[in-house]
């Protein structure tokens, strides 16, 4: 698995400051479409056909899950430990994603309900954020040398890929 990048980030406003929250993301798929390279000259992907099987659906707990709503809002939240991969046979609980597919992530802020009789509720006790703008094509390869060189300058983790400075 890798790192999600970028990293999915958010600020948190509105939460009861003593009460428990679970946070948690998971991705869905925007469309039935597999898509083979994207198009430079009309700044799109180009469909190859059908969306394979679709993958198990898995969720991503934020580590710090549960946690007070006051220590969620006093800062943005990172899902920097999330990790993607396209290998169906993941055992390490990675999100598992079809390469040259588009999905949607999802963000989900859960309720922890200290009743006996939560269960009667569970429908009440989660909000769940979608962001369009979050929107993506999973990729095993970029398609276009400047975008690998790109994620080599801006990622944090790729500092293995950058020419190193003789001095």
């Amino acid at each position: 698995g890798r790192r999600m990048f970028p990293t999915f980030q958010v600020k948190i406003f509105g939460m009861d400051p003593m009460a428990d929250y679970m946070l948690l993301m998971d991705f869905v798929p925007v469309d039935d479409k597999r898509y083979r390279q994207y198009a430079f000259h009309s700044s799109s992907w180009l469909v190859a056909g059908k969306a394979d099987p679709a993958t198990p659906g898995r969720v991503h707990y934020h580590p710090d899950s549960p946690a007070k709503g006051a220590q969620w809002m006093k800062q943005i939240v990172s899902f920097d430990k999330l990790k993607l991969t396209n290998n169906l046979l993941d055992d390490n609980g990675h999100i598992i994603l079809n390469s040259m597919h588009r999905y949607q992530p999802r963000f989900h802020v859960v309720y922890v309900d200290p009743r006996k009789d939560s269960e009667k509720y569970a429908e009440e006790n989660f909000k769940t954020f979608v962001f369009e703008e979050t929107r993506f094509t999973a990729v095993t390869a970029y398609q276009n040398h400047r975008i690998t060189q790109l994620k080599i300058a801006s990622n944090p983790f790729a500092k293995g890929f950058r020419d190193c400075d003789p001095e």
